[in-house]
């Protein structure tokens, strides 16, 4: 059976904003990564660097939904985790957006802490994220120390 973590939250803006936030490159680095190395586009490998961390990751986009939905899968060997990005509007000015990650197996090593950290990841981002679009915050990102 394949686990999964799921962070959900609300931001004062159009969904169209946020879903700009995530594909846009210039936008990404404002709140998540240092670098994306393109436009989020469905069959892409984008690469994405932390400059802080002096880390880089690929990830394949397998599907873009203008407005409703990402997904994507990170390149990594041993990694099978999918992350799907599911975005609704309240109203034309507020928008949620859930981030599901799974893939994990119910009998892997230390799998109570690999769920616990990448639920406070997600929900680390999306706390940056909507300090980036509600409030032109965007020192936030790779603030999070372990």
């Amino acid at each position: 059976m394949s686990m999964q973590v799921t962070a959900k939250m609300m931001i004062r803006k159009p969904v169209h904003e946020v879903f700009e936030a995530f594909v846009d490159p210039a936008k990404i680095s404002q709140f998540w990564w240092s670098s994306s190395s393109g436009r989020w586009e469905q069959g892409k490998t984008i690469t994405l660097r932390y400059e802080e961390y002096n880390a880089e990751v690929e990830v394949a986009i397998t599907e873009v939904q203008v407005d409703k939905r990402i997904v994507f899968k990170w390149v990594a060997p041993g990694q099978e985790q999918i992350v799907t990005i599911t975005l609704d509007p309240l109203d034309t000015a507020t928008s949620t957006i859930e981030v599901t990650q799974h893939g994990w197996r119910e009998d892997e090593e230390a799998l109570v802490q690999k769920l616990l950290d990448n639920k406070e990841g997600w929900v680390y981002v999306l706390t940056c994220l909507k300090g980036y679009l509600e409030f032109g915050v965007n020192g936030l990102r790779a603030g999070l120390v372990k």
